[in-house]
This record gives structure tokens, C-alpha cells and sequence, in this order.
């Protein structure tokens, strides 16, 4: 037992040290002034658009970053202004489906937190089981049900880094919440709320498993952000999360779904949510 928890710590301090090293590299770059960070999902990239792009680094040279591997992330991190609001924004995220472990998948995050980000915002295209949505629809994100084979936090705890059992009573900000609904209310943009599944990808979900992730309580599914988001809350970040409904798996309506059909549907809606995250870091 002593062994295994001289084995744990080592790869404990690893990691720390892998963080420590990153976070500095990219604040000696870049500097640190942003406090609000942005995952770009599938279905939010061309919010680069709205961005006064300061710096722009690939993944690729970044100490410690693994590399996107799925169309529509181009694996950049960026540093720049947003309304005029100073920001660091993943242009791509990670996935479990990609080969990547949860510790891979959060390490951006965590790093993000080494460099002084109290806020992140997290966007991506989901699938639709709620009844009552339609193609196009922005989710606002409530609560999460993590169906993922692995946990980001599963091994042995640093308290610096946050606690050993994190309550996850809110895990998305309900302040942030409301400051979305508001905006979003202020320029009639639809929306709705909901709880989104995630699960380990990278198949579509067949009818059956769309039908059992709507009798478990979820709005919509997809196979990322759950794992941002509880490492986010671990560390003490306020989240706030956006999913773009690309397809609809309800009873009686599954019909078959590609990623090239799902990038298609989410630049439809993505004009109205770049809206809303644009006009919510000011209000942040």
C-alpha cells in the first residue's frame, strides 16, 4: 500500500509540475491578464471572427498541450479582446473518443486556472431527446449526467488543486445562467435549458440509447464538456456551458446523422449564440 502511494504522489507532482511549467511558459509569452476563458465546440468557431486577436499559438508548441485530432478544432490557443473584454480562447478541445485520458482531456483547464482564469465558458453540438426541441435550438446547460467510462478527478487528490469530494449541487453557474437568459431575452433569441449527458463517443447514439438517456432525465447528449466542467467546479472556476442542438434522437424521429451534418446544423445557430457569449463576458 506504501508503494502504491509513493507511485500515486509521483504522478501527482507530475502533473503539478507539468501544469506549473505550462501555465508559466504561456504567461512569460503572453502575459496574464484575462480572467474569462473560452472552449470553442464544435458549432462556436467562428466566434474568432468577433475576436481581436492579440497572439495565436498551436497546440503543437505548447508545453505539456496534447493535439486536436477532429475536424472543425483547429488546435489553437488564442489570447486578444472580446468586446473588450481580454480573454484566452481554445480554438479546439480534446476528447475521450480521441485516445486521450481525463487527465489529458482537463489538463487545459487546469492550466487555465494556474494562469489566473476565474471563469470558463464551454460550447458544443449535442443531440437532441428533449421532445420538445427542434434543430437549431441553443441549450443553455443546468446540469450535466457523466455516462463517461472514466472520472477527471479519479486518484489520489491535491488540495491546492481543490477538494477530495467536491459538492456538485452547482456545477454550472446559476448567475451566469441568468445573465445568459437575460441577454438572450434582450434580442428575442430563442433558447432553451436543460441537462446534458455526456458519454464517451465516438458512435451516434442508436434509438435506444437515445430513448434510455431521455428516460434517465437528459435533455440533450454529446461526448465532451462534462469532464471541463467538473474539473472547472473541482477548481474553484465559475462555468457556464452552451449546447447548439445539431440533431434529434426522440422517439420516432431518429434519423441518420454524420459529423459533417452536425458541423452544417450548428454554423446555422452559431450566429445567435456568438450574440449572447459576446455581449455575456461583459457582464461577467
Amino acid at each position: 500500500m506504501q508503494d502504491l502511494n509513493r507511485i500515486l504522489r509521483i504522478k501527482l507532482l507530475t502533473m503539478l509540475q507539468k501544469i506549473n511549467e505550462t501555465a508559466r511558459f504561456l504567461i512569460e509569452k503572453y502575459g496574464n491578464k484575462a480572467k474569462i476563458a473560452i472552449v470553442l465546440g464544435s458549432g462556436l468557431n467562428d466566434l474568432c471572427q468577433d475576436i481581436e486577436i492579440k497572439q495565436a499559438i498551436s497546440y503543437a508548441g505548447i508545453p505539456n498541450f496534447p493535439l486536436s485530432t477532429v475536424v472543425g478544432h483547429e488546435g489553437n490557443l488564442l489570447f486578444g479582446k472580446l468586446n473588450g473584454v481580454d480573454i484566452v480562447v481554445m480554438q479546439g478541445r480534446f476528447h475521450y473518443y480521441e485516445g486521450y485520458d481525463m487527465k489529458q482531456i482537463t489538463f487545459p483547464i487546469r492550466v487555465l486556472k494556474a494562469m489566473g482564469i476565474e471563469t470558463l465558458i464551454l460550447s458544443n453540438a449535442s443531440g437532441g431527446v428533449n421532445p420538445n426541441f427542434h434543430i437549431g435550438d441553443i441549450m443553455m446547460i443546468t446540469d450535466h449526467i457523466n455516462l463517461f467510462p472514466e472520472h477527471p478527478l479519479r486518484g489520489k487528490n491535491e488540495d491546492m488543486l481543490g477538494d477530495r469530494f467536491p459538492d456538485m449541487s452547482e456545477a454550472y453557474s446559476k448567475i451566469l445562467l441568468q445573465k445568459a437568459e437575460q441577454i438572450a431575452q434582450k434580442h428575442a433569441i430563442p433558447y432553451q435549458k436543460g441537462v446534458y449527458v455526456g458519454t464517451q463517443g465516438p458512435t451516434f447514439e442508436t434509438p435506444a440509447e437515445y430513448k434510455m438517456f431521455r428516460i434517465l432525465g437528459g435533455d440533450c447528449v454529446g461526448m465532451s464538456t462534462v469532464p471541463e466542467a467538473i474539473v472547472a467546479h473541482h477548481a474553484k472556476m465559475n462555468c457556464i456551458a452552451f449546447s447548439i442542438i445539431t440533431d434529434l434522437g426522440v422517439e420516432g424521429m431518429v434519423e441518420k446523422v454524420s459529423h459533417e451534418e452536425v458541423l452544417n446544423a450548428a454554423i446555422v445557430a452559431e450566429p445567435k449564440l456568438r450574440l449572447i457569449v459576446k455581449e455575456l463576458v461583459k457582464v461577467i
